[in-house]
């Protein structure tokens, strides 16, 4: 039986981002299901992502984008079928850690001057790439007028999420995969580098000139990771 592949989106993002992974994955003959992401809260997104992976049967490949990397890292927990997770320009928190420490514990990225807010009633503020900025700080290595069509599209993420500290992660004791851009401007390189070798990653790939956007600039490479680690544990 081939794993299942579960994809988990990030901010600023939505399930169809992984189309063109989706398309590889679907077409070697692997299920994959695109798991939607809240953007809420750590907890409460991780625990959506929970309840898919406790209806699929088998083993399963989890691969995380940007955000979506510390919600797998939560949401597989407790979850023994989950065989390998691969993050993709993702976080990968330690206990207690946030994305939003992450973020300024190196020099380089440049995500918070692009931010507009929107207050919501609950007193929390959703978090959104301002569109004319959008290209250059998210995807800058796809045609305009895609990133301008990813920019409307764009879902917000939650102040909540961002600064919510991490349970205790996943990567301690399942195998990970991690590919990642030269070029990110909302993770820094150096930080994916870091939490790489924190998380004793199996395989690093490194993207020269690549986006954080990479599912969607560079899905063969995206792909061909997660096939390697499906290979492994499948």
């Amino acid at each position: 039986m081939k794993p299942t592949i579960v994809l988990v989106h990030g901010a600023f993002a939505e399930s169809a981002s992984w189309n063109e992974v989706t398309r590889r994955l679907l077409t070697d003959g692997y299920p994959v299901i695109a798991a939607p992401n809240p953007l809420r809260s750590l907890s409460g997104d991780a625990a959506v992502v929970s309840s898919i992976l406790a209806t699929v049967d088998g083993p399963v490949v989890l691969v995380g984008h940007s955000y979506g990397g510390a919600v797998m890292s939560n949401a597989a927990v407790g979850h023994d079928h989950v065989k390998a997770l691969v993050y993709v320009a993702a976080f990968a928190p330690e206990a207690g850690e946030s994305i939003g420490e992450l973020s300024g514990k190196f020099p380089g990225g440049t995500l918070g001057e692009t931010l507009t807010e929107v207050p919501l009633p609950d007193g929390t503020v959703d978090l959104y790439i301002r569109q004319d900025r959008y290209h250059q700080q998210f995807i800058a290595d796809v045609p305009a007028e895609r990133a301008a069509l990813d920019a409307v599209a764009q879902r917000p993420l939650n102040t909540t999420a961002l600064n919510e500290g991490s349970g205790e992660p996943a990567w301690k004791t399942v195998p990970s995969w991690f590919v990642y851009p030269e070029l990110d401007h909302n993770i820094p390189l150096e930080a994916h580098r870091f939490m790489a070798e924190r998380a004793g990653a199996r395989e690093r790939v490194e993207l020269p000139g690549a986006s954080h956007a990479i599912p969607a600039s560079e899905p063969a490479a995206v792909a061909g990771i997660i096939l390697q680690a499906a290979a492994a544990v499948g």
